[in-house]
């Protein structure tokens, strides 16, 4: 509990981060639940401000987009809806701090901005680990290459062993007996 506020388990806020059309974001009814507001508020909050959420940080899903990103959702618990929700992006979550200032709003955003950066951090971490052992595969192919003419050699020459020698003509004096 951070000032006198209940935390939140950061496993809530990661589950609420999908991936739409190439970029980690979250909804704007996951937010308001987690702001303690609702969406509507939320919403309203963000149109009064809208020169802050250019489409690279809030956008609103499509109707293709929203059944895919529902059909996710083990337990559905969105009711009816009359609108496709908005996505925002870690930077639009950002934004969203500086219209909405409740104490609670103030602290899911940190922590959301938090949990957003470890997942940056992971998944940098996970890509450089796959360029680590795309190197050690080439590393390993390369070596089996080797070890393929090395084998091929020895072959060879197990074949020339087996192989029987032809007589040689003798050259040189002929010894009289």
């Amino acid at each position: 509990m951070e000032n006198g506020l209940i935390a939140i388990p950061d496993e809530i806020v990661l589950s609420k981060i999908y991936l739409v059309r190439g970029h980690k974001v979250m909804l704007d009814r996951d937010l308001a639940e987690l702001y303690g507001v609702e969406t509507r508020r939320l919403n309203e909050q963000v149109s009064r401000n809208i020169e802050r959420f250019p489409h690279d940080f809030m956008f609103q899903l499509n109707n293709d987009e929203w059944p895919n990103l529902k059909s996710q959702f083990a337990t559905s618990s969105w009711g009816g809806s009359r609108k496709l929700p908005f996505a925002f992006t870690e930077h639009g979550v950002l934004m969203l701090s500086s219209v909405l200032s409740s104490k609670q709003a103030i602290q899911v955003n940190i922590q959301i901005i938090r949990i957003f950066t470890r997942v940056r951090q992971m998944l940098t971490d996970h890509t450089e680990l796959r360029l680590e052992i795309e190197k050690i595969k080439k590393k390993l192919d390369n070596q089996d290459k080797n070890m393929e003419v090395v084998f091929q050699y020895i072959d060879e020459l197990l074949d020339k062993k087996d192989q029987p020698v032809p007589k040689k003509d003798l050259i040189g004096y002929k010894l009289s007996t």
